[in-house]
């Protein structure tokens, strides 16, 4: 059987765990080669370790994309060793995520979530442009129901913000791209297991931890929070030519909650 994404090229941000290896991961058994960016070198490695049992070319790059001049560095590192190469998908994985009580949000903190959630997917998608396959490209933004639903003691002015802000980038960068044979689309998960909510939820007080547990019952019709294997084949439909008539669309894997 012919692999889906035999021959291709992707780019996962925030790479090294959670929803970005397993994105990366089922992009190898499908076929393609990886370029893994995250910020810990160490996770990186033992990342390009599980990728690579699954057939891939791996390459990592230990990069903070908050800041403008790591992304330009990283760019120019992509150029020349890629140069007879095209990336033919760039997946904008890497967030940050802080509920603070709108009275309570700080400068750094405000600016820390812009910075890392909106201004990296938004600048490392231009800075890539020229490397990029035209026509074929696929950009996936990886968004969060925060965009669209709020909880009770989430506090999430800023995450939200971020999210909502990321939903109207993708279809504004889908329109404008859609004339160069690239196309952009977000997943917008529900609540999935990764490390990052595991530590998000362990700064909570305990109480409250207690209340989003017997809150997912309620919360969810499937019964249950996301794995990160969920998005696996949405992920390699909207990276492979399957999906090459769509694009501008934000969609939900989340186990039904925002029907509720």
């Amino acid at each position: 059987m012919t692999k889906r994404l035999a021959g291709k090229l992707a780019v996962i941000t925030g790479g090294s765990e959670g929803l970005g290896l397993a994105i990366a991961k089922a992009y190898a058994s499908e076929g393609a080669d990886i370029i893994l960016v995250a910020r810990d070198q160490a996770k990186l490695g033992l990342a390009a370790t599980q990728v690579r049992e699954c057939g891939a070319e791996v390459q990592t790059y230990a990069s903070d994309l908050s800041d403008g001049k790591n992304r330009e560095e990283l760019v120019d590192t992509l150029a020349i060793i890629n140069r007879n190469r095209k990336i033919d998908v760039l997946v904008n994985n890497a967030g940050t995520s802080v509920f603070t009580p709108l009275g309570r949000i700080t400068t750094r903190e405000f600016e820390g979530q812009v910075n890392l959630n909106v201004a990296a997917p938004l600048f490392l998608t231009q800075s890539l442009l020229p490397l990029m396959r035209k026509p074929g490209a696929s950009v996936i933004n990886m968004s969060s129901y925060f965009a669209d639903k709020l909880l009770w003691n989430r506090p999430s002015s800023v995450y939200s913000l971020t999210k909502g802000a990321l939903n109207s980038l993708t279809k504004a960068m889908a329109f404008e791209l859609a004339p160069e044979g690239i196309r952009v689309n977000a997943i917008s998960p529900g609540t999935v297991d990764t490390a990052l909510r595991r530590n998000t939820i362990s700064r909570l007080p305990t109480e409250q931890q207690a209340e989003i547990a017997e809150s997912i019952s309620s919360l969810y019709p499937s019964g249950r929070i996301g794995r990160t294997d969920d998005f696996n084949g949405l992920a390699v439909y909207l990276a492979s030519d399957d999906s090459a008539w769509t694009t501008g669309a934000i969609l939900k894997v989340d186990g039904g909650l925002s029907l509720s």
